[in-house]
């Protein structure tokens, strides 16, 4: 077992352990304990999860496809997994500024046997199986640092000090936080995580692969009037709000209880620095066919989230000295689907295969697990991925060529295409000079609301007094450069009211308000400079979703 990179923590060793509670990991996590029963081995997994609980940080549309999951537990239904609303109708419309019209359903988002689901409760009953197999869940411990041994392969994480305050000082509350090293570390951190960054900065994973492109879901979900409610029907739009230049759609989704998830989603590639994803996501509920499905209803719960959209050309290497990247935090979301849950669960569950039999022929620590991505290859998942490769690539020529290409992909399923090219989005934004500013409409309190409003909806809470996690590389970059030159444009694309300009004896100053953050991620991926690093705060900050 190694020893402790510091003199201070307390260690633990298991053979495994598993960066963050969402669907791939926890498909990981149970594969494994299924594999070790199967061939009567013994296996030790953890688990560590930053949100307060299992669930808690999870957030997704969410219409879920049950592939992998009949394959991991093929009697879900017995045990009871909350999968009960099923798809009965699936609409897709066009929208203009006054009206819509419907447009053929794709093929991928035909959602015959599917189900609305919310995401967090799955993930807590996926929980609830692994923890039955073995599996020690550690809630509340968010892994702020990787492990590396001497030869700089990784061997674990820490979790992070607890008891420091904002200038990095030790407290009298302080507690040294806990090693955990492993064998094999799984990342499973969801869209753009924090350690994953590093570790393909590190590794330079993204050597041979595209840049990851992203989007920003705003999601909020609405007790409606049951004159108004069609439970198991499933609608998506696009045009408006967006232009013809900017990526982005909405859903509706109507599940049970007069309840609906309604959200938009906008590119983060998207070039005008005075657009606001969270005022798009307003106004577009103030559409003539939207505002009155709302109308007398209550909006009971508000979440923001990244999503990976670079699909097949942008996965990274997937493989490094002592550890794996599964889920979202290596990209694996079918954009054209709209979904995202069935194949990070099928990564995960992939990844436990090849390290369970890695780990029986291996005994050494930090060594690379190259059996994972080959297995991968074999996989439904390798191919659904490629065949829509060019997909959400082809809208980076506005909507009309965008979605001529994906007929044609779709009816050649990829096959023979040159793979087209990813961008980041960040080097996307044009300055301020080259657009105008867009008038959004006042929130009404009634269908629209502000973006504190909205926060306070999230049940999000940081603990004062701790170092602040939103790290700027560079501080002066706010004022002197983002600001003359894309009117700073964090105080628009996050939908958290995280970062603001504000005047302090007659000069702007760049205030970061980090207890409003819902760990959405997007100042990390859109910052024109690259200038902000989103960090793990304490375990169990952040966001409280119920049923997101």
């Amino acid at each position: 077992m190694p020893e402790s990179i510091r003199t201070d923590r307390e260690n633990m060793e298991y053979d495994v352990v598993i960066v963050g509670a969402g669907p791939s990991g926890l498909s990981c996590a149970i594969r494994l304990k299924q594999l070790a029963k199967e061939q009567d081995k013994d296996i030790s997994v953890c688990i560590l999860e930053k949100g307060s609980e299992v669930g808690a940080h999870i957030i997704s549309g969410a219409v879920f496809e049950p592939r992998a999951l009949n394959e991991l537990i093929p009697d879900w239904k017995d045990k009871d997994a909350p999968l009960r609303c099923s798809v009965t109708k699936d609409k897709f419309l066009f929208l203009t500024k006054n009206g819509c019209f419907p447009l053929p359903t794709p093929p991928q988002m035909h959602n015959k046997g599917n189900y609305i689901i919310s995401l967090g409760n799955l993930c807590r009953w996926l929980a609830d199986q692994a923890e039955e197999m073995g599996v020690e869940i550690f809630s509340g411990f968010a892994a702020a640092q990787v492990l590396y041994n001497n030869d700089n392969n990784v061997i674990g994480v820490a979790t992070g000090d607890m008891g420091v305050n904002e200038k990095g000082e030790k407290t009298e509350q302080f507690e040294a936080g806990i090693e955990l090293h492993a064998r094999q570390t799984i990342f499973a951190e969801g869209c753009h995580g924090s350690l994953t960054k590093e570790l393909i900065t590190k590794y330079d994973l993204r050597k041979d692969s595209d840049p990851q492109t992203y989007g920003l879901g705003i999601k909020e979900i609405w007790e409606i009037k049951p004159e108004n409610h069609n439970q198991g029907l499933c609608q998506h739009t696009i045009g408006w709000p967006m232009d013809n230049q900017t990526y982005g759609g909405s859903w509706i989704y109507h599940m049970e209880d007069n309840l609906i998830s309604i959200g938009f989603v906008v590119g983060l590639d998207y070039k005008n620095p005075y657009l606001s994803p969270y005022e798009e996501m307003q106004r577009f509920k103030l559409h003539p066919k939207i505002k009155p499905l709302l109308k007398d209803g209550k909006r009971i719960a508000y979440g923001a989230r990244t999503l990976v959209e670079g699909g097949f050309q942008s996965l990274p290497k997937l493989t490094f000295n002592g550890g794996v990247l599964i889920g979202d935090t290596a990209g694996f979301l079918n954009v054209p689907k709209i979904k995202g849950n069935h194949t990070a669960m099928k990564s995960g569950m992939v990844a436990a295969e090849s390290v369970f039999e890695f780990l029986q022929e291996n005994k050494e620590w930090g060594k690379e697990c190259i059996l994972y991505p080959e297995n991968l290859k074999k996989t439904w998942l390798w191919e659904e991925l490629k065949s829509v490769r060019n997909i959400r690539t082809g809208f980076n020529k506005g909507l009309w060529r965008g979605l001529i290409n994906a007929v044609i992909q779709t009816i050649t399923k990829g096959r023979g295409n040159k793979t087209l090219r990813n961008h980041a989005d960040f080097a996307q934004t044009e300055k301020a000079a080259l657009h105008t500013p867009i008038k959004y409409p006042k929130p009404d309190g009634i269908i629209t609301f502000d973006r504190l409003t909205s926060v306070q909806l999230s049940n999000t809470n940081h603990a004062e007094k701790q170092p602040c996690h939103l790290a700027l590389r560079d501080p002066n970059i706010p004022i002197e450069k983002n600001l003359p030159e894309y009117d700073e444009p964090a105080q628009r694309y996050c939908p958290a009211a995280v970062y603001e300009i504000i005047e302090e004896n007659g000069k702007p100053v760049f205030r970061i308000n980090s207890q409003n953050c819902v760990h959405c991620k997007t100042c990390d991926i859109k910052d024109p400079a690259q200038n902000i690093d989103w960090k793990v705060p304490n375990g169990g900050d952040g966001p409280n979703y119920p049923n997101m």
